[in-house]
């Protein structure tokens, strides 16, 4: 079952040596004024996406510069570039401290890089104040770039206070035609203020419950099971969200039967499939 990593200084944060995932790369990286990071993923492609700051990003000598629009993660969408895999990549800071996420996912296929900017992103709105779900789902790497990449998908999720998201409850453990696909996912947490908190909770049709509380900062890797989140009342939620699919790129979710009935009365949940298929 999913697995809950408590913020930490852990680096990587998730990599091949994980025990729950096997698809999935993640790492963050917080770079002073004027710093520089180096790597090199021998088996992941990979997004670099910037959370705060602004950065030149360097993949196999193509340059990108002045990467990042925004102070912070509530101060706009995301920029953020492609780096195929095994590809070296260099991150410069630009005048001022920097984070990167680094979001991969296993790869046989060599792409060629490119930039996302913030007017590339594909934003939808979820849920309403009025059924406790409100969402805004901005896809960073999605089905925009269908031939672009492999079976990376990158997104960032902004709940309202006080909703659920991941809701209705659904998975994507088991691959099924048209009904559902194999997708490993992997949820960062964020709150506004920074002392917020949430639960995420995971469960599958036979097993237990499991209720975990989540902190800023904190990380959740997610196998299987249905996995539905809620962002505690007075508290903005943030979740940097990464799938990869086993056998093919887009998403099919199966919401829990017992819960089915919900994808009719919150609105843009169709909207909200489509943008993962």
């Amino acid at each position: 079952m999913p697995e809950f990593i408590p913020r930490s200084e852990q680096r990587p944060i998730v990599d091949t040596s994980s025990r729950t995932l096997d698809l999935i790369y993640f790492d963050l990286v917080t770079l002073p004024a004027d710093g520089r990071d180096t790597r090199r993923l021998p088996l992941h492609e990979s997004l670099y996406v910037v959370l705060s700051g602004q950065v030149d990003i360097e993949v196999d000598e193509i340059s990108f510069e002045a990467v990042g629009r925004r102070a912070d993660i509530w101060g706009g969408d995301a920029d953020s570039v492609y780096a195929p895999v095994d590809a070296n990549v260099r991150i410069s800071a630009r005048g001022g401290p920097a984070e990167i996420a680094i979001a991969g996912g296993l790869c046989e296929t060599r792409y060629a890089p490119f930039r996302i900017s913030p007017d590339e992103v594909d934003a939808v709105n979820v849920g309403s104040p009025d059924t406790h779900s409100q969402r805004r789902i901005v896809h960073l790497l999605g089905q925009r770039q269908n031939g672009r990449c492999g079976n990376l998908l990158v997104s960032e999720l902004y709940a309202g206070e006080g909703c659920w998201s991941g809701y209705p409850p659904h998975k994507h453990d088991t691959e099924d035609g048209d009904a559902e696909t194999l997708h490993e996912e992997l949820y960062h947490y964020r709150f506004q203020p920074e002392t917020g908190f949430g639960s995420q909770i995971t469960y599958d049709d036979n097993g237990p419950v499991k209720i975990l509380m989540t902190r800023n900062g904190d990380t959740v890797l997610v196998d299987r099971g249905y996995h539905p989140t809620v962002t505690s009342p007075g508290h903005r939620g943030y979740i940097f969200t990464i799938l990869v699919g086993k056998h093919r790129r887009g998403l099919i979710q199966r919401f829990d039967p017992a819960h089915q009935h919900l994808t009719k009365t919150i609105p843009g949940i169709d909207a909200m499939r489509d943008k993962f298929k």
